[in-house]
């Protein structure tokens, strides 16, 4: 058994792999085996050394990381964790990897060569050793793992859910409150396509991204599924039928008017581990839905969300967990669970037909 997890870091830039290896290093529990200078090469050594990690730039001479990924992910090699820069052009180049198999991203706060890069160390060393997890390589292939999964219905925890929907929504709709996180830029697109136009409820989506990002996955969203899909702005009107994008770098809360209709704010406080929060989301969708909210927790590290499920599930509203069979990383979703805070638990791709039998 091995005592520690073994990293390989591909970059140009020797500055770069300079400063990700000390990065790496600095984890008792993590240890650079090799670096690689490009595309080529880091497929090279990825055979060669059989590391449990790979961090991949995106942006290189020759061999770009793109390609180099799709080689790596296609021989399932190892999970790969690319370092992307924090421009819209570099989101939409992550979110095309994270597509092709990618475990998760990491942006680099300052430009292809950020020599601020330990900004980031902490968020880098978290998520390699999300990515070394048990079974993270069947997970990023989802489509064999859909296949050879058991077509059942989520499985409900103790309360009967049909009980819910004999009543009418007191505002006309209901909420769907939906936490994701690492996995989630993949995983969502099992989910948030299948809900449909008629959909009688506004939905309410907290991804844990960088600010630059947020805006080019709205729009992912909005061209890939039924609902219209927004990133929402302070003062925004809710409406059922449209899908509400947390901003990143803001929280997602919800004001009711003394006329009934409803806001969108976008506060910086309270402070969090993650701006956008899911907990800080669902507890404030809870505060105007109450029990005509549905709480949908995914793939994410961490136990953002956990607490709120709790307190849906007690309010009277329908949560739902997403499966450790599908999740990639299990944490949110997990802690959901062991908290009392799930009524259904199912993989993925059932949870958009959960969805729509709890809205009613």
């Amino acid at each position: 058994m091995k005592s520690k997890i073994e990293v390989l870091v591909c970059d140009d830039s020797a500055l770069m792999r300079k400063l990700l290896k000390e990065i790496i290093n600095s984890d008792p529990l993590l240890n650079v085996c090799g670096t690689a200078r490009d595309g080529k090469d880091a497929v090279i050594k990825a055979r060669e050394l059989k590391p449990d990690v790979i961090t991949m730039d995106i942006n290189m001479p020759g061999l770009d990381g793109i390609t180099a990924l799709q080689i790596i992910t296609e021989e399932k090699i190892a999970p790969v964790i690319m370092v992307s820069s924090l421009t819209q052009e570099g989101a939409l180049t992550t979110f095309e990897a994270l597509e092709l198999g990618a475990f998760d991203y990491v942006a680099k706060p300052g430009g292809t060569v950020s020599t601020n890069i330990k900004a980031v160390s902490d968020e880098l060393i978290r998520k390699i050793k999300a990515a070394a997890g048990v079974g993270i390589l069947e997970k990023l292939n989802r489509e064999k793992l859909k296949r050879t999964s058991r077509p059942e219905s989520g499985v409900r925890i103790e309360k009967q859910v049909a009980l819910h929907k004999k009543k009418a929504p007191k505002l006309g709709y209901k909420a769907v409150a939906i936490g994701i996180s690492t996995g989630g830029p993949k995983t969502i697109f099992d989910v948030l396509p299948y809900l449909p136009e008629d959909l009688n409820a506004a939905v309410f989506l907290v991804q844990h991204m960088p600010p630059t990002f947020t805006s080019s996955f709205a729009k992912r969203i909005d061209s890939a599924s039924k609902l219209k899909c927004v990133e929402v702005e302070a003062g925004m009107e809710v409406k059922r039928g449209v899908i509400y994008l947390a901003r990143g770098g803001r929280h997602l809360t919800l004001f009711k008017k003394t006329d009934g209709h409803i806001l969108i704010r976008t506060p910086s406080k309270p402070e969090h581990l993650f701006i956008p929060s899911v907990d800080v989301m669902m507890e404030s969708v809870l505060s105007v839905f109450g029990q005509d909210t549905v709480g949908v927790l995914m793939t994410g590290m961490g136990d953002d969300g956990a607490d709120a499920m709790v307190k849906i599930r007690e309010a009277g509203g329908i949560t739902i967990a997403e499966s450790e069979e599908s999740a990639i990383v299990f944490g949110m979703p997990g802690e959901a669970i062991r908290r009392g805070g799930a009524d259904i638990v199912a993989p993925s791709w059932e949870i958009a037909e959960e969805i729509i039998k709890a809205v009613g």
